[in-house]
């Protein structure tokens, strides 16, 4: 048979991340690659107790087609768990926010139109958007997010610009206060849309990170958010609220793809965030991912020093973000990290323009503090390895050039 794929399926590429989650599966291997919640915060007892009551309450519906929209008390308890008045009439029920950027993508791009994206981004998105054939334009960023006037000069045309300013993935960094304000003011003044996906807001350490974006301009943004992080990712739910201008298309698109995400994971999702379970559950999370986020830094204080590697300091999420000494490449280092029994990501998959092949992204939440040690400790003999390596390889072309 001659089977032709479609344009659109030639720009599809595999995630690198789960192309190096299989490396993890051998025995032996820390991952500190992939961005799974960890499994011990997962309210196993309270799904079971939901499970039960829905099947006993509402069983014939549960397992019943739905709405496209969503399961009704659960979009009223995500419009009220945010920190802006929002109609649940503007909320869409989704399979993961994945999901919510491929309708966004589906719904606001046309083969060949600029978006606009943070240097680095989320890989994820840049899958999604990708199908759709626009022109992706990477914004200069800092450790405060997008630089503003790189931001307005490259706004003029752009469909919108994707944003994560809390706990972002890859880096790990924040948005500020007052960067908010500005790409907020920006943004609005270019008429530039704003996807804002917070999946990591609710997991910060010592305090909440300022009001979303979407807070500031309701009807220029689209917010994206997940109950992967803070209930368990195996249910596929996530949710995105829009404009009602917008909404409809989106729904539309929606009802394309699956008709509607599991009604009876909806049920069970609502169940459980009745009576405030969530105020109670999170900060269990919070306070697990913290002492595990000190565990890095302080084995990559000691394990890394004198090496010229440098990282930083999340005040929440799921991330750190490190760089390598000058001449070195993550990609490079990743077979030698392997040798040692420790997985990362390369940082290079995450740029949409010029990438910086000396970053890595490190997830600090599936691993214990002991394997942490462990795999740090491993990855500086890999860094320490590598550069005796390129000593080496620079020595003998010197003396190779010397020669000639």
């Amino acid at each position: 048979m001659n089977w032709k794929l479609a344009a659109r399926a030639e720009k599809m590429n595999p995630s690198v991340i789960r192309e190096i989650l299989k490396v993890t599966e051998r025995p032996g291997i820390i991952s500190l690659a992939g961005g799974l919640p960890s499994p011990k915060t997962f309210p196993v007892s309270a799904f079971a107790d939901a499970c039960a009551e829905v099947l006993h309450k509402d069983g014939q519906a549960a397992l019943q087609y739905a709405a496209s929209e969503g399961y009704g008390p659960l979009r009223e308890a995500v419009a009220q768990m945010l920190p802006w008045p929002v109609d649940p009439a503007q909320v869409l029920i989704t399979t993961g926010s994945q999901q919510g950027l491929d309708l966004i993508a589906k719904v606001l791009l046309d083969p060949g139109s600029p978006v606009l994206v943070e240097t680095p981004t989320y890989l994820g998105a840049l899958q999604a958007f990708s199908p759709m054939e626009p022109e992706v334009v990477s914004v200069a960023s800092d450790d405060e997010g997008v630089v503003v006037d790189d931001l307005r000069a490259k706004a003029k045309d752009a469909r919108f610009i994707y944003l994560l300013p809390n706990f972002q993935n890859p880096t790990g960094r924040t948005m500020t206060e007052a960067r908010r304000a500005a790409v907020s003011a920006a943004a609005a003044q270019a008429g530039l849309p704003i996807i804002e996906d917070n999946p990591y807001g609710d997991l910060w350490f010592e305090e909440a990170p300022a009001l979303p974006l979407t807070a500031r301009n309701p009807e220029g943004c689209i917010y994206l958010g997940s109950f992967s992080k803070v209930l368990a990712p195996g249910l596929r739910l996530g949710f995105l609220v829009a404009p009602k201008t917008i909404y409809p298309k989106l729904l539309q698109a929606k009802q394309a793809a699956d008709l509607h995400s599991p009604s009876f994971n909806q049920r069970m999702v609502a169940e459980v965030m009745k009576d405030g379970f969530l105020a109670r559950h999170v900060p269990t999370i919070r306070a697990l991912y913290k002492r595990q986020r000190d565990a890095m830094l302080a084995a990559l204080e000691r394990e890394m020093q004198g090496l010229g590697v440098t990282f930083n300091k999340p005040a929440g999420g799921m991330f750190l973000w490190l760089r390598l000494p000058e001449g070195m490449d993550a990609v490079a280092l990743l077979p030698r990290a392997v040798e040692r029994g420790v997985a990362f990501v390369p940082g290079a998959p995450f740029y949409a323009g010029t990438a910086d092949s000396r970053t890595m992204r490190l997830s600090f939440v599936t691993a214990s503090v002991e394997e942490i040690d462990t795999a740090i400790r491993a990855l500086a003999d890999a860094v320490r390895e590598q550069l005796a390596h390129n000593a080496v390889t620079q020595v003998q072309r010197q003396l190779a050039g010397s020669a000639a």
